[in-house]
């Protein structure tokens, strides 16, 4: 019998190539003696080093780091909180305009958020740098959060809740021994989530930015201006295989997380 192809896996195939093929030029020739990217020469760590060896660049990624990690835990908190009240509230016309509202940050433009950001903190007198790129990242994580955690609520039987009110739990426990323990992977998603754009938002960052304070995503754009180097692909492709690092965690931490939590509250 004749295989029939299948165009669906055709279709998904170009487009992991359209994807990944830029990817992997890229990280190709960071590996490149040359110098340039017109032809390969050599195999070379040269720029790898050269990267590891400015402590202007390190400090800049550092920066990142710690804008991701508290722009990630805080928003994970309010995110949580946010999808609980959503969650709690009854009326389907309320509930769906708060969820509206809750979307909006998602579908707007981000050079329309990063300038509303940037006029709002000009007009509070809040000093373009680190609190000014923080408190922007946790804006925009928020509502990816609150998508991530409402799926989870909206999937946990309310019976379970009114079990444990009836064996005398508070709202306190009820919280952290029910309802927590159910949407873990959920909040372990928002966070992972949360993470990832804001070591991936350029666009909202660069409106909020100044008083020396960059992020790596920035940096790497001033640097493409100055014209073509290698170190941009070797920088590049290091944050590409961070990216990639959180990815393959946050699929392992869920396949290990997701099961024990739902088994738990079954007992």
């Amino acid at each position: 019998m004749r295989r029939t192809i299948k165009w669906p896996n055709l279709y998904l195939i170009a487009v992991f190539i359209v994807l990944y093929a830029p990817i992997l030029y890229l990280v190709y020739y960071s590996f490149n003696s040359g110098g340039t990217m017109r032809e390969f020469e050599g195999w070379t760590l040269a720029w790898y080093r050269e990267v590891f060896a400015d402590t202007r660049l390190l400090i800049i990624v550092l920066n990142t780091l710690v804008i991701a990690l508290l722009s990630a835990a805080i928003s994970t908190m309010l995110g949580v909180v946010g999808a609980l009240a959503i969650h709690q509230v009854r009326r389907r016309r309320r509930k769906n305009a708060l969820l509206s509202l809750n979307n909006v940050l998602i579908v707007s433009p981000d050079v329309i958020i990063g300038a509303s950001f940037l006029i709002l903190f000009t007009i509070a007198g809040i000093q373009l740098g680190f609190s000014s790129v923080l408190l922007s990242h946790i804006a925009f994580s928020v509502p990816i959060v609150v998508l991530m955690v409402l799926p989870k609520l909206q999937e946990m039987s309310p019976t379970l809740v009114d079990a444990a009110r009836d064996l005398g739990a508070n709202r306190w426990n009820v919280l952290t021994k029910v309802t927590l323990p159910c949407i873990k992977p959920g909040i372990i998603a928002g966070f992972f989530m949360a993470l990832t754009y804001s070591l991936d938002d350029f666009a909202v960052t660069f409106f909020v930015t100044g008083n020396g304070f960059l992020t790596l995503s920035v940096e790497i754009y001033s640097r493409a201006r100055q014209g073509i180097s290698l170190s941009i692909n070797a920088l590049s492709t290091l944050l590409f295989l961070f990216t990639m690092l959180l990815v393959v965690g946050y699929y392992l931490i869920d396949q290990r997380s997701g099961r024990p939590a739902g088994a738990e509250v079954r007992r």
